[in-house]
């Protein structure tokens, strides 16, 4: 298969990533129920130094050397992930998590409108933008119903922790880095989150770090299967398959955030977020969902060779 040409989604596919959007979600939960002993941005910085040099040991062990025509693409690419993660920290600090893996998983409506401009085969249906435009309905409702300032500042963050999100998949699929290996792509995005955000938890003024058994699991977790494996995972996918299709999953990382957020921290979401919630759920399906519809439609009435 040419790396630079994905194609539709398979079965495969379709399981890795619901497998991907139950860690996720659990990432965020995660993160959230150690937040008193260690702070998110110290975890996040400490799970991506542990995974960098879990990555570059195996690409020792392939052979695999960083190419010197990636270095630009992969630091832009770096510098929006340890954005993105920035955000995501600070935001757990002011919001409950089920609040935040909601706003942040709008990744898919930013990164359709940047596709859409870039890419002829992400192009945006109608009826995508009237799920765009619902998405976003629904993101104003959602912050309407968020009580407290805080909440309203922590939710924000998480929307533009997903903008940057989205900014990161139209470089990775934009530039010289549709071609690079998944594993540096991934290099470059641990080693921009770890340089960015270790310094800045550095001089955070929360109290220091308790790293109990407990924390340590989570850190654990955090490392080896979020930031290792399913990024990985997702570069790898990213490559082979069209992002608009992936984006069709997208929708069941939040649903499972705010299920999850309720089962394992015992949040309950306001009435006024849920109704929010719901439209930006409806907003992501529809944006994912009608642009692998209607390419199997114009498939399906291509005449055959």
């Amino acid at each position: 298969m040419n790396p630079t040409t994905p194609t539709a989604v398979d079965a495969r596919a379709g399981a890795v990533m619901s497998l991907l959007c139950l860690v996720w979600a659990l990432q965020q939960v995660s993160l959230k129920a150690v937040a008193d002993a260690a702070s998110p941005l110290l975890m996040v910085a400490l799970r991506s130094g542990i995974a960098l040099v879990m990555l570059a040991l195996l690409m020792r062990w392939r052979g695999e050397t960083p190419q010197r025509q990636h270095f630009g693409p992969g630091l832009v690419a770096g510098a929006l992930f340890g954005l993105e993660y920035l955000l995501v920290a600070r935001a757990l600090q002011l919001a409950p998590a089920s609040h935040i893996v909601i706003f942040l998983y709008t990744a898919p409506l930013f990164a359709a409108l940047g596709l859409h401009l870039r890419l002829p085969a992400e192009r945006l249906a109608p009826p995508q933008w009237a799920g765009i435009a619902l998405a976003f309905a629904g993101t104003a409702w959602a912050f309407a119903g968020s009580a407290g300032s805080a909440t309203l500042q922590g939710d924000l963050l998480a929307l533009a922790a997903g903008a940057a999100w989205g900014a990161t998949t139209v470089t990775l699929r934009c530039s010289r880095l549709a071609t690079a290996p998944a594993t540096e792509t991934l290099l470059y995005q641990l080693l921009g989150a770890f340089v960015l955000l270790l310094p800045v938890a550095a001089l955070d003024s929360q109290a220091p770090p308790t790293f109990t058994p407990r924390v340590l699991a989570h850190l654990g977790f955090q490392a080896v299967v979020v930031s290792f494996a399913s990024f990985l995972a997702w570069c790898w996918l990213l490559r082979r398959y069209l992002a608009s299709q992936l984006g069709a999953f997208a929708f069941l990382t939040p649903l499972f955030g705010v299920l999850l957020g309720m089962a394992l921290l015992d949040e309950r979401p306001e009435a006024g977020f849920g109704a929010g919630c719901l439209g930006v759920l409806a907003g992501i399906a529809l944006v994912s969902g009608i642009g692998p519809a209607r390419r199997r439609h114009a498939v399906m009435r291509t005449p055959a060779p």
